[in-house]
């Protein structure tokens, strides 16, 4: 199994910046891609970004440009570098692990835009 924590949300305000962290433990090897997903009250979860093994990255379309996507395989880490926020980016941020046939997900953080 794969056990995931998140951090680095918190409150900020428009135009504002946070990095995002999610901790991998466990069988941490397995992982292949890693999502950064998000729900807002009120709507469905959906997919921020995310990032193969080998790098190969994936942005909605609400956030190209603005935010980066990006893992640490040796640390067993990935991120999510979130600049120039909006108050439509508040919401619950998760992280995602998608082994073969398997996929877990972490408890999530908060991130709370001020406008």
């Amino acid at each position: 199994q794969v056990q995931l924590v998140e951090s680095g949300g918190g409150l900020v305000q428009a135009g504002g910046s946070l990095r995002l962290s999610c901790a991998a433990s466990g069988r941490t090897p397995s992982i292949d891609e890693v999502g950064w997903y998000r729900q807002a009250p009120g709507k469905q979860r959906e997919l921020v970004a995310s990032i193969t093994r080998g790098g190969f990255t994936n942005y909605a379309d609400s956030v190209k440009g603005r935010f980066t996507v990006s893992r640490d395989n040796m640390k067993n880490t990935m991120y999510l570098q979130m600049n120039n926020l909006i108050p439509e980016d508040t919401a619950v941020y998760y992280c995602k692990a998608t082994t073969s046939g398997m996929f877990y997900w972490g408890r999530g953080t908060q991130v709370t835009v001020s406008s």
